[in-house]
This record gives C-alpha cells, sequence and structure tokens, in this order.
C-alpha cells in the first residue's frame, strides 16, 4: 500500500480550513485543525499499538484496555471508531473525550480541555456546530496517521510546522504572536550552535518552533532524525494557554515528549525553577519575546516585589511601557556561566535612551554583548519592520572579550509577494561572518567597546557600519552626450511644433 507524502498530507490538513471557513473566524481555525490533528494521530497510533500487541500473542481485552501497552491511553469513548459514530451532541460529546484522554494521560493534561468543540461563540448555533464538527471528523476519518503509513519519520512534525506557517499568514498581525518564521529560527540556532547534553530554554515559546529547531540541530550532530531518542533538554513557559497547547501537542508531534513547557507570564510569574524554587540556568536560551511590551509588569519586579523578581533586573528596571529589555535581562539571568542566548529584538532597543540606555551600558561594561545582527525588512506575520537578533555571551572567547561584532544584514534576503525570506546563503553567510569574526566591507565589523562608549553605549549598526548604497562613479562624457542628444531631440519638436502652427494660421 502507498504511503501519505508529506505534500498529500499538508494539502489535506489544509482542505480542513476550507469546511471552516465562512463558519468561524479564521483566527480559531487553528485550534480545531491542530486538536482533530492531535485526537486523529493519538487514536491511529492507539489503534497500531494494540493489534502490534495482538500480532504478538495478547489478547485483544488486554490490549485495548491495559494502559501499560501504550504510550497514549485512549478510553473507549475517545477513540475514533467510537467519534466516528456520533450524530447529535457531536460538540459535547468531543469535549468529554478530551476530558477523558487527559485523565487517562497526565502528561498532556490542559492541551485538549483547552478546545471548546461545543462553543457557540465560536462555532454558532447547535446546528452550524453539528454539521461543522461532522465534516471535520469525515474528512479526518479519511486519513491514515499510523505509523506505518507515514512516509517519513518525521511528517507530522513538519506538517504541523506547514500549518501553523500558513495560520501565521492567515492571522496577520497576530500571527507574529505565535510564530517566528523558520529561516528566523534557523539563523539563531546556527549562531548559538546548541550541543548534545545541553539545557535549552525559550521563556516565550510561542508554539515552539524554537525548541524544535534548536532539538533539529543537535539530533543532527548526533547522526539521528527528530523522533528518535536525542540527548538534549528542552524547557519553555507560554502566556497565552492556546498557543501553550499548540506547543504541547508541536512538541509531541515531533517526538519531543519528555519537553517541559509551563503556562504562564515569564515576567511576573516565571515557571522554569528548580526544586528550590530558583531559577533554571541554562546552555542556551532561545526566543523571540512580545516586542515593545505594554504594561509588562514592572510594578510586579520593582519596589516591595523586588524580591519576587529572582534577581533579574540587576541592570534596572526598564520603562512601563516598552518591556524589550525586561525580557532580555530574564533571559540573561537564566543563563549558566557559559551560556548564550539568542534574541529577537527591535531595533529601539539599539539605541532607546533613558531606562533602557543605562541598562544598555550596564549590560555592555559587564561585556555581555556578542553580536548585533540586523535583519531584513518584512520577514515577521503582521509587521514590515525589521527586527535585530542580540546574542549574548557569559563566557565570550578570549580574543572577543571587550568587542562587539555588528553585522547589517538588511540585503540578505529573497523577495516574495507576501514576506520576505532568509534562504540557507542568506543565513550561512552571516553565520559564517560570526564565525569569522573579521571585518567585511558595509556586512561586517569589529567594534571595541570603547568606540561603542564614545558613542553613548549606543548600538545603532549604522554607526558603526556604512550601511548607505555608494553611489555609481558618474561618466560625464557619456551623461554629457545624453543630455545633447535629448536637447537636440527637444529642438527638433520644437521646429515640427511650430511650423505645424504656422500652416494653422496661429503664427504670424
Amino acid at each position: 500500500m502507498a504511503k501519505l507524502t508529506r505534500s498529500e498530507l499538508e494539502n489535506h490538513l489544509w482542505k480542513s480550513a476550507d469546511i471552516l471557513r465562512g463558519s468561524i473566524d479564521s483566527s480559531d481555525y487553528k485550534i480545531y485543525i491542530f486538536g482533530f490533528l492531535f485526537l486523529k494521530r493519538l487514536s491511529d497510533r492507539f489503534e497500531e499499538e494494540a493489534q502490534e500487541c495482538i500480532r504478538k500473542g495478547m489478547s485483544a481485552d488486554i490490549a485495548y484496555n491495559d494502559p501499560d501497552e501504550h504510550e497514549f491511553f485512549l478510553p473507549e469513548r475517545s477513540r475514533w471508531t467510537e467519534l466516528k459514530k456520533l450524530t447529535t451532541g457531536i460538540g459535547d460529546q468531543l469535549n468529554k473525550a478530551c476530558a477523558a484522554i487527559e485523565d487517562a494521560n497526565p502528561s498532556i493534561e490542559g492541551v485538549l480541555a483547552n478546545i471548546d468543540f461545543n462553543s457557540e461563540s465560536r462555532l454558532g448555533d447547535a446546528k452550524n456546530r453539528e454539521g461543522v464538527l461532522a465534516r471535520l471528523i469525515d474528512h479526518f476519518s479519511r486519513l491514515d496517521l499510523t505509523n506505518a503509513s507515514l512516509s517519513e519519520p518525521d511528517m507530522l512534525g513538519r506538517a504541523y510546522e506547514y500549518l501553523i506557517d500558513k495560520f501565521a499568514d492567515d492571522a496577520g498581525k497576530k500571527g507574529g504572536e505565535f510564530y517566528t518564521p523558520h529561516h528566523v529560527v534557523r539563523l539563531i540556532v546556527e549562531l548559538l550552535d546548541p550541543k548534545p547534553g545541553m539545557r535549552i530554554s525559550d521563556p516565550t515559546c510561542g508554539s515552539g518552533g524554537m525548541l524544535i529547531q534548536s532539538a533539529d540541530h543537535v539530533a543532527q550532530l548526533e547522526g539521528k532524525r527528530l523522533g528518535q531518542p536525542i540527548n538534549i533538554t528542552l524547557h519553555g513557559q507560554e502566556k497565552n494557554l492556546g498557543t501553550w497547547a499548540i506547543a504541547k501537542m508541536n512538541l509531541l508531534l515531533h517526538g519531543l515528549r519528555d519537553a517541559r513547557i509551563e503556562k504562564g507570564d515569564t515576567i511576573r510569574n516565571p515557571r522554569l525553577l528548580d526544586s528550590d524554587g530558583n531559577l533554571i540556568l541554562y546552555d542556551r536560551v532561545v526566543a523571540n519575546p512580545p516586542f515593545s511590551l505594554d504594561a509588562w509588569g514592572a510594578d510586579d519586579v520593582s519596589g516591595e516585589n523586588e524580591k519576587k523578581s529572582f534577581n533579574r533586573f540587576v541592570y534596572g528596571i526598564p520603562p512601563k511601557n516598552m518591556g524589550d529589555l525586561a525580557f532580555v535581562q530574564h533571559m540573561v539571568a537564566t543563563l549558566n556561566t557559559k551560556g548564550m542566548c539568542g534574541v529577537v529584538m527591535p531595533h529601539g532597543v539599539l539605541f532607546r535612551g533613558s531606562g533602557d540606555g543605562r541598562i544598555r551600558e550596564g549590560m555592555l561594561k559587564a561585556d555581555l554583548f556578542e553580536a548585533i545582527i540586523g535583519l531584513p525588512e518584512n520577514l515577521f506575520a503582521g509587521t514590515g519592520i525589521p527586527a535585530t537578533v542580540l546574542i549574548l555571551n557569559k563566557a565570550k572567547a578570549p580574543a572577543r572579550k571587550g568587542k562587539v561584532l555588528f553585522i547589517n544584514g538588511a540585503k540578505e534576503f529573497v523577495e516574495r509577494p507576501k514576506k520576505n525570506i532568509m534562504d540557507d546563503s542568506n543565513i550561512m553567510r552571516t553565520v559564517d561572518a560570526f564565525r569569522a569574526w573579521k571585518d567585511e566591507d558595509r556586512f561586517c565589523r569589529v567594534v571595541d567597546i570603547k568606540e561603542v562608549e564614545e558613542n553613548d553605549f549606543n548600538l545603532n549598526i549604522s554607526r558603526y557600519i556604512d550601511t548607505l548604497e555608494p553611489e555609481k562613479p558618474i561618466n560625464v562624457k557619456a551623461e554629457l552626450e545624453k543630455l545633447w542628444k535629448a536637447e537636440r531631440v527637444r529642438d527638433e519638436a520644437a521646429t515640427r511644433m511650430n511650423a505645424l502652427l504656422k500652416e494653422m494660421g496661429y503664427v504670424g
């Protein structure tokens, strides 16, 4: 039997949006499609495991009812064979099926319960809900998501990433809240170069793409693929409960079952703590936090509440309406003594004054900045403005101490109709420049921190690299010939016009 290809799976999943289109808001598509994909995968894999047990001589009763024989145990009411039979009260029955799965599998608690299949506000009245859900069940029933049917080991995870990318485009500005473009993630992971055995964190993990790309990088170093056991520890935290659920599903579908993803506000309530209640320290921190977040929690980490801040804001409290450097300081506080951080930030963090300026000065004097990388414009969903990547390092190599590398990557992109992308050559040119650590005209420059101090600790890339396009030299002789030719054409036209006017009697 022919195996399901990734393109066939992606097309089938995207067509499920057609069932929802016109019935619910496009920003709500993802949670239902992801939910059905996850449910169908759990059920198909459960059935496959049961059949494997029976082939080995186990009784059907044990194979289908012993939780120890399954990675995820599905009570009978939650299995796809039962869901296909639903004709009335479908939303309510789906909710109960999901609750039963979570009761049987504490490791995914909250992932499916976050989806309300009986929501009138999202899915409309009972008649509309029943129709939409019945069509979705029928649509997903045509997919075989057992391991045996998949043509690639990590196909489900890749298809999931495809969906997240598509939904980010569809959701516009909101898409940027849960998804960072794959090529930007790959750039940061290549720059940080995580190794086997490392502990990696994303404190604003969105749908989990940065953690997955980090795991994939380590898997390749070990000569493996995602889905196979790899030597890495992945932690994340996400404030939005819907996005948290998507991250959990995303990681599970990529075979990363041991990842720890916490719910909550990273600034006000950091949840990645050890058994003594202290911040866990990491070898690598990767993140794309919300840009210039207003009301980020300044009052909750200053004054009488300062002790609750875990000593994260040693360089100062950022402005109340501009939370960028609060997230950066949190990340620095969670690095171990040899740790590195790669974080996407708006350009304003490079030059804003007042509170941000004092924080930037303190971090520069602590020699934390290793590289400032300017990204091209129009890379992110919902905004065309360019961003920057900060590489921070608590253990810079001796040759790099007291220096910062500036990279002007504004031209490193491939133009696309909706959003620009960075292809392999764009990514590797930037990564190679970071590794080489030497000057390249108009592209990158190693700058002594003394020079940065002379510039009032301003890190604006254009202060250190000439980013203006050089004017092409003018061939004076050729330009004059063009001018003389244009003047001759003009004079000839004026002569013809005057002759015509004379013939018509307008000129004496």
